[in-house]
């Protein structure tokens, strides 16, 4: 658009706003704004539109009462601003007004102040919109560090939690006690946060669904969140968009038939943290709105300073999205949708000195209040501009806060599950006998297809980068199908098919997450699982401090496989063989991030029952996708899964034990157990299923999960006087982990993966990786002072050594042994 045509509509649009002014005395009162906040011609027509549509549709019977609530919307906003700052500044609120003095201020200030403020104009139209049609949508964040907007509206509102609504009334001791805990960094004695308010979203803010840490996250997940039927409102940051790939999918992924209607909204300030965006670099939003045009999206513009303007878009956005689904529903159309998306344009910090400049993002004052006179009157300056008078705020709350009258939900519950999600658990297909090598990813994919047959109330996400059929996951996928726009006739993919697969590890988990009210999986190559690690501990984070909080846990767990694992990956070379995740993964919360190695077809159908009958927790399920040997019946399965682990061979009182984790490291460490036996050692062999449930637990939360000490001395005995661990993934964390089973480092050993690998099979794997049957007699010869003849012959230990044929040890003749002869 040339300038000239821009001159041309700004003409038109003030001259039909003052139209508007003229006709309806209300209007003109809200269109005059208040304090920093002004409402521009665009804005104005477009409101005013807006309340003429509502009451048309029914929805308002009184436009000028409409009007009075967008000017309490605007006073909510500047009180909300007044207060943010106050959060990040102050120790003191006075609802006067009155100027503060140095002793009034923090000795520092906290918070990510700029955000904060563009996010209170934001969240205060998402409160007038819902007042205004009489529906409560649910929101989520991206920018988690301007939890202060949202903190500061829901206290004004008194849209609360519990704990929160305990402690932070409207009242100058409740919002003296809001400021002074924000950043207050207080511990419980057992060295727990103390104060229901965080640096982020918590589980004490109300509405809030995730914490907003990872800035990027929220674009990946928005638009498979809600259920059809549900609303939600997505609030998203400029950086991020630019910087996440896959944020700017969401059209490919948007279904009418199983979401509900999604708003996104960017927060477009400009900046980074310590950068300016592209789109401010480029001075206009002019090339962010043909690249969203070309990404399927129908971009919308608006004041991003302006409540008015916010409860604008989020209404248009909702219809336009609407009349889409109900077409395609009714055949017409065809996907991808083109999805309303709003930039909202404003500047870093608006309302409050500082804007616009890098110190807007945390401290925008050029002086320290606490140390400084200026800084004092800068801050006394600003924040004056913002203060509402009582009486004035009271009233502007009230009409907000119609839910009684319009017969809707507070927002504080808008997106409660008030009960745990059930599965209906199909017919298992169990081995009635062991028979000699099986597949336990095939078993788990079998279950799982059929699992999601007979529970159709739930929607279901399998999350897959790419990989769903060379990791053997057959049912899976012909039964639920990946997600496209355009099928290809004989191929596995459908419109509505529930797979989202993409080469984007981040962006796969988070089609899973979002989905917390269905029926979940995520599949991945064990190497690449890493790109998730920092998406997953935000939900792993938000759900612990759910139960530190007692709040109850409603969401079916999440299990994420792994198989294609280091052992079995060796035609994909060295880059494919990488058990980080697994090490990464067993230092979390035991009770929240369970790590298990279901050891064969029957054991997985195991783990899958109890997975999907357990709630908030993320099983990461190690499992190998290649034949295994078959060792557990139905019972002892199941039994397998409950304990954590098992003893497999002897009574757990032998001298010597070795303990396996993981299904490869258990075919080896049975291999070795035939020549011990062989030569007449007495052993006995455990097998771990859960390895964290063995930690010493670090709080009573992990505690009530990890297993007795009598329990442990059960399974393990209590005779052992030499114990070596084989096990999945790199050895020395482990150790760590398994810590109370360790007898000292003279009668202790872990052997496990040491980084070597390459172009080999699965037994050149664990020969180069020194974990092979062998190299576990070897170790133990060294370790009890064993006579290296009767366990293995010259050649076989050359080889061990490093100095024969690896043939020896990788095709061995387990029984066929030779002892070393003496010179």
């Amino acid at each position: 658009m040339t300038d000239t045509h821009r001159d041309i509509q700004r003409i038109q649009l003030e001259h039909k706003a003052e139209l508007y002014r003229q006709k309806a005395p209300e209007f003109a009162n809200w269109a005059a704004g208040y304090g920093v906040i002004k409402h521009q011609a665009e804005t104005q027509v477009r409101v005013y539109e807006l309340i003429d549509m509502l009451a048309v549709e029914g929805l308002i019977n009184d436009k000028s009462h409409a009007y009075k609530l967008l000017s309490a919307a605007d006073r909510v906003a500047s009180a909300a601003m007044w207060l943010v700052v106050h959060m990040s500044y102050t120790r003191r609120v006075f609802l006067d007004g009155r100027d503060l003095r140095s002793f009034d201020f923090k000795p520092q200030p906290k918070g990510f102040l700029g955000g904060a403020l563009n996010m209170v104009p934001a969240y205060v139209g998402y409160m007038a919109i819902n007042a205004l049609s009489g529906v409560t949508r649910s929101w989520v964040m991206e920018q988690g560090h301007c939890v202060a907007a949202i903190d500061a509206v829901n206290v004004l509102l008194g849209n609360l939690k519990p704990a929160q609504a305990e402690r932070y009334q409207m009242t100058e001791e409740g919002l003296s006690k809001l400021a002074a805990d924000f950043y207050a960094s207080e511990l419980t004695p057992e060295g727990m946060q103390k104060l229901p308010i965080s640096s982020r979203v918590s589980v004490h803010t109300a509405g809030g669904m995730s914490e907003g840490g990872y800035l990027g996250v929220t674009g990946l997940q928005y638009m498979h969140q809600p259920l059809p039927g549900e609303r939600l409102v997505a609030f998203l940051s400029d950086g991020a968009f630019e910087e996440q790939r896959g944020s700017d999918w969401a059209p490919r992924w948007w279904r009418a038939k199983d979401t509900g209607l999604v708003m996104p909204v960017m927060i477009a300030n400009g900046r980074r943290i310590d950068q300016c965006t592209t789109t401010a670099l480029s001075g206009e939003y002019s090339w962010l709105e043909q690249y969203l045009q070309h990404q399927h999206y129908d971009p919308l513009i608006i004041d991003g300073t302006d409540p008015g303007a916010f409860a604008w878009a989020l209404y248009e956005m909702e219809q336009r999205l609407g009349t889409q689904g109900e077409a395609l529903l009714e055949g017409k159309g065809r996907y991808p949708v083109r999805l309303p998306y709003t930039i909202a344009v404003t500047v870093k910090g608006f309302g409050f000195a500082g804007a616009g400049t890098p110190r807007a993002h945390t401290s925008p004052l050029e002086h320290n209040p606490a140390k400084d006179a200026e800084g004092v009157s800068e801050f006394n300056a600003s924040a004056r501009r913002l203060w509402v008078p009582f009486v004035e705020l009271s009233q502007s709350i009230t009409l907000l806060n119609n839910h009684e009258l319009t017969e809707r939900p507070r927002e504080a519950d808008s997106n409660e599950l008030n009960a745990p999600i059930k599965v209906v658990m199909p017919e298992l297909f169990w081995l009635q006998k062991i028979e000699s090598e099986k597949s336990s990813v095939a078993a788990f994919d079998l279950s799982f297809a059929h699992l999601t047959k007979i529970n159709p109330q739930l929607r279901v996400r399998v999350g897959n980068p790419d990989q769903l059929q060379a990791n053997h996951l057959y049912q899976t996928l012909d039964f639920l199908r990946h997600r496209v726009c355009d099928p290809h006739p004989g191929q596995p993919e459908a419109v509505n098919g529930s797979v989202i697969t993409a080469l984007n590890e981040e962006a796969v988990v988070s089609a899973a997450l979002a989905n917390a009210k269905g029926l979940n999986l995520v599949v991945s190559y064990e190497a690449f699982a890493t790109k998730m690690l920092g998406i997953l501990r935000q939900m792993l984070t938000f759900n612990r401090r759910k139960k530190q909080a007692d709040l109850p846990i409603h969401e079916l767990s999440l299990p994420l496989l792994l198989t294609s694992l280091v052992w079995e990956n060796g035609e994909h070379e060295h880059s494919h063989q990488d058990p980080t995740f697994v090490d990464a993964l067993i230092n979390e919360p035991a009770d929240i991030a369970r790590v298990v190695f279901p050891l064969d077809w029957n054991c997985a159908l195991a783990t899958l029952e109890q997975l999907f009958q357990s709630h908030g927790q993320l099983w990461v399920m190690v499992m190998a996708k290649t034949l295994q040997p078959q060792y557990l019946s139905m019972n002892q399965a199941c039994q397998l899964v409950t304990d954590g682990a098992i003893c497999l061979k002897g009574n757990a009182d032998e001298s010597l034990q070795l303990v396996a984790i993981g299904s490869f490291q258990l075919a080896e460490v049975m291999k070795a157990s035939a020549r011990l036996t062989k030569a007449g050692i007495e052993h006995s062999v455990v097998y771990v299923f859960e390895p964290g449930r063995l930690r010493e637990s670090r709080d009573r939360w992990e505690a009530k999960h990890c297993l007795s000490t009598e329990f442990v001395q059960r399974i393990f005995g209590s005779l052992a006087e030499y114990r070596l661990f084989v096990v999945h993934g790199h050895p020395e964390p482990w150790l760590a982990v398994l810590r109370p089973l360790d007898l000292g480092p003279d009668r202790t050993r872990a052997l496990g993966y040491i980084n070597h690998g390459g172009t080999l099979n699965t037994a050149g794997m664990l020969f180069a990786n020194k974990t092979s049957w062998a190299h576990i007699l070897f170790t133990l010869i060294g370790m009890m002072d064993l006579n290296v003849h009767d366990l293995l012959s010259a050649e076989e230990v050359l080889a061990v050594q490093g100095r024969g044929k690896p043939k020896l040890i990788t095709n061995p003749v387990i029984h066929d042994h030779s002892p070393l002869q003496e010179n």
